[in-house]
């Protein structure tokens, strides 16, 4: 049974304040451009643009017709640069991006020391002195020591304040012995919770580090942020996005709470781009959707209409859930974060309340549970234009590949992910493994949609690096020569589909976005050159000189 979208009513000067499909045309601008693409196949190119005061596209073409068609237009001349698109990140953390920004940023660290003096630096800042450290972003494959680090290290520098460091990927934490005692229960022996593990010494003492399921021991005693910390987060973030090219983010898992915070930012006009929020798991905000159907604000940039699950952990905390041990970790196969029984539950429920589904899998395991509660969850709906999705679908068992296309999946990939795990990654699974890992090629080759993004701030909000990743299976530095598993590429043209009318089809968006055609938003961005005509190694490097939402730009470069 199909749930009823819901569009909840808005005061009239929110409509006004962020233009939608409802307003009425009034002026008319004219953009041109040295080429504008367009990644409408039946029109792939333009050198002008008209648009409406609402922000819908009336026209494409040649510049000097449009600008007869309407010759009081506006002009808005962007010179030799190129216009795509607006970008659309299909899978990021915008929260989570905030917090890292308002908190100490781990990102890039080069070891233990780095870390510590970084958090050092920010605890010594004015307004920085009390309560909670928060951090985000190390990661212990970058370190000489590629080991898991300790309390202890944290506690001779901060022994009598809170300390709490999210792993780069968010699926481990990091804390100090002032932290664990708010923890109301002995953390010592055996005993593991579900879905987690909290690593411990030869003697069973704990060593600070939590692992998946095992961090909500610490967020139990770790203080909410408030809703206007909560607002202030998401501005930093967003602000961030657009200024990077993105006009949409599928925000991969919120609870209501943050719903209520977005749709607070919404009603004051306070949204510089679309946001397609995934509700975290089968909790409050599923129930939300279920009980009051899907969630559509009148401005047309905040929608929730998607439930987020966990199947298993990530890989760079060998908690992705595997089929066989880890290769440098024998007898360790992973977490599953959610037990099969648990994500058939919630599955079955989406269904019936209409909810699309976005599954986090990593491990070969993990896709495998995946593939099959789906398949259950599905039954004869599997053929139906349901959008379901796994989200990262970054190791899957070669015999599992082509159940993707069969049940008529979305694979909601990270090209940065590949580059980023390449040094490590098949020291983990091996040989044999890594063949079925990143494995773009084969999936897009097999029929199954991609819709890319970063998966940030685990990555780079920056859609140029995944455009980048995706095209040359390299890092900045043009290593390895050739590619990572290069047969595994992208070309540049499926790259930016992927970011563009590929993650708008997967946020039930095709209509609105993804293209430049006539009726569609003005979403678009101006860059100094042309990414499907320049060498991929300069994809890293195009400037991003202004991007447009609704035909407004919410950033200009200086």
């Amino acid at each position: 049974m199909q749930a009823k979208e819901m569009i909840r009513a808005g005061a009239l000067a929110v409509i006004l304040a962020i233009p939608g499909p409802i307003l009425a045309a009034g002026g008319v601008t004219v953009v041109t451009a040295q080429r504008i693409h367009t990644m409408n196949p039946a029109q792939p190119h333009a050198q002008a643009m008209a648009y409406d005061d609402g922000g819908a596209i009336l026209a494409l073409g040649d510049a000097a017709a449009l600008m007869k068609r309407w010759p009081q237009a506006k002009r808005v001349d962007a010179g030799q640069a190129t216009i795509i698109p607006g970008l659309i990140d299909a899978h990021g953390h915008v929260s989570e991006l905030g917090r890292m920004r308002a908190g100490v940023d781990l990102t890039g660290a080069a070891s233990k020391e780095d870390v510590l003096r970084r958090t050092r630096e920010f605890v010594a800042k004015p307004g920085n002195d009390k309560g909670w450290i928060i951090g985000w972003g190390w990661d212990q494959n970058r370190w000489p020591v590629k080991e898991f680090p300790g309390a202890a290290d944290l506690d001779a520098q901060f022994h009598d304040r809170p300390v709490w460091l999210h792993r780069v990927d968010g699926h481990a934490g990091w804390a100090n012995s002032a932290a664990m005692k708010l923890i109301k229960r002995d953390l010592s022996g055996t005993w593991q919770p579900d879905g987690g593990k909290i690593v411990r010494d030869a003697a069973g003492k704990p060593t600070g580090v939590f692992v998946d399921g095992a961090m909500a021991l610490m967020d139990e005693v770790r203080p909410p942020p408030t809703q206007a910390e909560t607002e202030h987060q998401l501005e930093l973030a967003m602000g961030e996005a657009v200024a990077n090219g993105l006009t949409g983010v599928h925000d991969a898992g919120i609870p209501l709470s943050e719903l209520r915070a977005y749709q607070h930012l919404a009603d004051g006009g306070k949204l510089p781009l679309r946001i397609t929020a995934m509700a975290d798991g089968d909790s409050d905000a599923l129930n939300e959707l279920c009980r009051s159907g899907l969630y559509r604000h009148p401005s047309g940039r905040l929608q929730m209409r998607t439930v987020k699950l966990y199947a298993d952990g990530a890989l760079g905390s060998r908690g992705a859930a595997l089929l066989a041990d880890y290769s440098d970790d024998h007898g360790n196969r992973g977490i599953m974060v959610t037990s099969p029984e648990a994500l058939l539950a919630a599955e079955t429920k989406a269904r019936r309340c209409g909810v699309q589904v976005a599954t986090h899998a990593i491990g070969d395991r993990g896709d495998r549970v995946v593939l099959d509660t789906y398949e259950k969850a599905l039954g004869a709906d599997a053929a139906n234009d349901h959008r379901w999705r796994i989200e990262h679908a970054q190791i899957i068992a070669p015999e599992d590949l082509h159940r993707v296309k069969k049940l008529h999946l979305i694979a909601s990939m990270q090209p940065t992910h590949a580059t980023s795990d390449m040094p490590w990654a098949e020291d983990r699974i091996g040989p044999q493994r890594i063949t079925g890992a990143y494995a773009w090629r084969k999936l897009r080759d097999d029929g199954v949609l991609l819709a890319l993004g970063s998966d940030f701030p685990v990555e780079s909000v920056d859609p140029r690096l995944g455009l980048a990743s995706a095209v040359t299976r390299a890092d900045a530095k043009g290593f390895p020569v050739g590619g990572w598993y290069p047969e595994q590429k992208l070309t540049a043209y499926e790259a930016l589909r992927g970011f563009t009318r590929d993650a708008a089809y997967a946020g039930f968006a095709e209509k609105e976005v993804g293209s430049l055609e006539e009726g569609k938003r003005a979403d678009f961005v101006v860059m100094d050159r042309d990414p499907l005509a320049i060498d991929p190694f300069q994809l890293r490097d195009l400037k991003v000189q202004a991007t447009y939402v609704d035909g407004k730009a919410v950033y200009q470069a200086k």
